[in-house]
C-alpha cells in the first residue's frame, strides 16, 4: 500500500499551518505531523500497519 502522496501531505500541511495562525518558519515540523497523521488515518482505515514509507508491514509469522 502506498503512503500518502505529496500532495495529500502538502494539503494536510497547509490547514495544519492554518490551524496554528499561519506562524512563520517551523514548515519541516508541520509536513512531518501531516505526513504522520494522513499514515495513521490510513492504517486505522483498515489499511494494516504501516512504516514510515506507507509501506505495509509484513504480518508476524509464528
Amino acid at each position: 500500500m502506498p503512503g500518502p502522496t505529496e500532495q495529500e501531505i502538502r494539503t494536510r500541511a497547509y490547514e495544519l499551518w492554518k490551524d496554528a495562525g499561519e506562524p512563520h518558519g517551523n514548515m519541516d515540523h508541520l509536513w512531518y505531523q501531516a505526513e504522520k497523521e494522513l499514515l495513521e488515518r490510513k492504517a486505522a482505515n483498515g489499511k494494516g500497519p504501516c512504516d514510515i514509507k506507507g509501506q505495509r508491514k509484513p504480518a508476524a509469522r509464528h
